[in-house]
């Protein structure tokens, strides 16, 4: 990333995750879901500015771990409204302990399989609105922030520190996005409801 001044851009606005996850679990709804989306919001916030203030040998785990989980666990709540069916937590639970050898596989490994995992989540989320229409604003807005953070991002320069403009608008947009999390469609014994997480 683009030398000291972005670095500490970086650092300062990975707190934007943390106020974004806090703000989720202050919010109105306590139900297992939104609790367990705001602590993963959180420790993407914690592992961004692991890596991008002090910078430690283990930076990396830190750093992905958090958002691989974060992303999958986006994608299986997502399905699981879809489809109607309660999905095991094991499908996103799997994720941080498989993130450990990919991300000790080097760079290029995690990066890939954290965009595999962005898609699915992206992809599911779209899948979802579209047949839920009182989801689909909330969606959208949150996909644009993302969206146009993750452009704003491949910016490298020091007036404008695009990875830490990424970080404010990125949170912003899973803030946004709290309010699917947790969703169902219609209650009953193969849909968790507000027991998943």
């Amino acid at each position: 990333m683009g030398g000291f001044i972005g670095q500490h851009a970086a650092a300062v606005t990975s707190l934007a995750f943390v106020v974004a996850g806090l703000a989720v679990l202050a919010g109105r709804r306590r139900d297992a879901p939104s609790v367990t989306y705001g602590l993963l919001v959180v420790a993407v916030g914690l592992g961004s500015l692991v890596q991008h203030g002090p910078d430690p040998s283990w930076q990396e785990y830190a750093h992905d771990i958090p958002i691989a989980t974060l992303l999958a666990y986006i994608a299986v709540d997502a399905a699981s409204d879809r489809f109607g069916r309660r999905l095991s937590p094991g499908w996103w639970l799997a994720v941080p302990f498989l993130m450990v050898p990919t991300v000790a596989a080097g760079p290029t490994a995690s990066t890939i399989v954290q965009a595999l995992l962005a898609a699915a989540a992206v992809g599911l989320c779209l899948e979802r609105a579209r047949v839920r229409p009182e989801l689909r604003r909330t969606t959208i807005v949150a996909a644009v922030l993302i969206t146009s953070g993750a452009l704003l991002g491949a910016v490298d320069a020091s007036l404008l520190p695009g990875h830490a403009l990424w970080h404010v608008l990125a949170a912003a947009g899973l803030w946004r996005l709290a309010p699917t999390i947790g969703r169902r469609t219609t209650p009953g014994p193969r849909n968790c409801g507000s027991r998943c997480g």
